[in-house]
C-alpha cells in the first residue's frame, strides 16, 4: 500500500508531528510505501522514508510551536490564499508523481481541503487543536467543512475530540472511528537513571534532591504552566529538597520565568524545548509528571510519562480522564492550583512512584502501543481502499 501523510508541522516539537513520524515508522516496518508532507522553516531529510517539505518560514500554528511563534489568524486574507493554494499544488503534485492509495490527512484545517482535490480516498485525523482554530477563526471554516464532509473517515484520537467533532462539523457518527493516540514503546520505557549526573546536564546542582517533578510542553495558557508554578509555591514549604522541570517553550516563557521570580521560587528550571529522545530518561528519573492543562484533546506526554513507569499528576479536562486514574496516577480539579499542589503532596509523601510506577508502565503499554494504533489504522486504510 502507498500512503501520503500530511502535517501542517514539522515531525518535531508538535503532538501531531510525532503521530506522523510514528506513522510513518511503522508502515514501513510493515512493508508499505510512504510520503510525507509538512511545512517547517526549513528542509529536514534525516529520516528513512521521503518527506516533502513545503518551506514557510515562521510557519502559522493553531497556538505555538518550538520553532515557530506565528499564527494561523495572524494571517492577513492574501497569506491565507497564499499558503492554500502552495498546499493544494503541492499535494496535486505528490498525488500524481507517488501516486498513493490513500492520503492520510492531519488536522480538520487545510490539509483535507488540498486532498479532496485530488479524488484519492483520503482519511482524517482530527488532533484538537484544529478545532480550537476552527472555533476562533471563522476565515477558515469553509475550508475547514469541505475537508472533513468529504473525508472518508474522519479518526479521533479522545472522546472529548469525538464529540466536538460530531458538533462543530456536523460529521455522523459512521465517519467517525475513535483511535486513541500511541507512544513508542521502545523509546519510552522504564531504566534506571542516576538522577544526580542526568539532572548535570541541565542544571547547575551539587546534590541529588530528593523529589522531581516534571511537565512538558507547550509554554501556551491552555497547558496550565502557571498552575503548576503557583502549585510550586505549595509543595516547595512542604518539601524544602524538591525540583521542579519545566521543559518546553512557547510565547509564555518570559512572563513563567517571571511568575517564577516573583513568587521567590528556587528550584523551579526551565529547559527549554529538548529533542524527544532526551525525554524518557527525565521522565523515568522523576517520581511525578505533572499535566496541568485547561484543555487537553489526548496529553501524548502523559502517556510517555507512564509508558517510563512514572505516574502522572493530571487535571481533569480533555481526553486525561478517559486514561488517568488512581491506579497510575491522580486527577485534580481543572484550574484549581490549590488542589494540584494537594495532589502532588499526596502523591509524593505516598509514594505514588514505588506504589503506582510498574502498574503505569505496563498499562500505558497494554492499552497505547504504537503497535496497536498501526493495525487499527491499516484496517481503515484497507476498508476505504477496498
Amino acid at each position: 500500500m502507498k500512503v501520503l501523510l500530511i502535517n501542517h508541522f514539522p515531525l518535531e516539537g508538535s503532538g501531531s508531528g510525532v503521530y506522523t513520524k510514528n506513522i510513518a515508522f511503522h508502515l514501513i516496518e510493515k512493508g508499505h510505501d510512504v510520503k510525507v508532507i509538512v511545512v517547517d522553516n526549513k528542509k529536514n531529510n534525516n529520516y528513512n522514508f521521503p518527506v516533502r517539505t513545503i518551506v514557510h518560514y515562521n510557519f502559522p500554528c493553531f497556538t505555538t510551536h518550538p520553532v515557530s511563534n506565528n499564527q494561523f489568524y495572524n494571517l492577513t486574507r492574501q497569506e491565507m490564499n497564499d499558503y492554500l493554494m502552495r498546499f493544494v499544488d503541492t499535494v496535486a503534485e505528490e498525488a500524481d508523481t507517488f501516486k498513493p492509495d490513500i492520503i492520510h490527512c492531519q488536522h480538520l484545517w487545510v490539509a483535507p481541503y488540498a486532498a479532496m482535490q485530488t479524488n484519492i480516498p483520503y482519511v482524517v485525523t482530527a488532533h484538537g487543536t484544529d478545532i480550537k482554530g476552527y472555533k476562533k477563526d471563522k476565515r477558515y471554516r469553509h475550508i475547514a467543512l469541505q475537508g472533513a464532509s468529504n473525508a472518508d473517515k474522519i479518526i479521533t484520537i479522545s472522546d472529548q475530540v469525538h464529540s466536538d467533532v460530531k458538533k462543530y462539523y456536523f460529521i455522523k457518527e459512521e465517519k467517525l472511528q475513535k483511535i486513541l493516540n500511541g507512544v513508542d514503546e521502545r523509546l519510552f520505557k522504564p531504566q534506571k537513571i542516576d538522577r544526580l549526573k542526568l539532572l548535570q546536564k541541565y542544571i547547575k546542582i551539587e546534590e541529588e534532591p530528593q523529589h522531581l517533578i516534571t511537565f512538558v510542553g507547550k509554554l501556551t495558557h491552555f497547558k496550565g504552566v502557571d498552575l503548576l508554578i503557583k502549585a510550586a509555591e505549595k509543595y516547595e514549604r512542604e518539601f524544602e529538597d524538591i525540583v521542579t522541570l519545566i521543559i518546553g517553550n512557547g510565547e509564555l516563557r518570559k512572563k513563567l520565568e517571571s511568575q517564577v521570580d516573583e513568587l521567590g521560587l528556587k528550584n523551579v528550571y526551565f529547559l527549554g524545548n529538548l529533542p524527544q529522545q532526551e525525554l524518557p530518561k527525565l521522565y523515568c528519573s522523576a517520581d511525578l509528571s505533572v499535566v496541568p492543562s485547561r484543555v487537553e484533546p489526548f496529553g501524548l506526554v502523559a502517556v510517555e510519562a507512564l509508558a517510563c513507569g512514572t505516574p502522572v499528576v493530571a487535571s481533569r479536562a480533555g481526553g486525561l480522564p478517559d486514561f488517568i486514574n488512581e491506579n497510575v496516577g491522580r486527577l485534580f480539579k481543572m484550574n484549581d492550583y490549590s488542589d494540584l499542589a494537594e495532589k502532588i503532596i499526596a502523591s509524593l509523601k505516598e509514594d505514588d512512584k514505588k506504589k503506582k510506577g510498574q502498574k503505569a508502565a505496563e498499562y500505558a503499554v497494554n492499552n497505547f502501543s504504537w503497535s496497536r494504533v498501526i493495525d487499527e489504522l491499516v484496517d481503515v486504510y484497507n476498508d476505504i481502499i477496498s
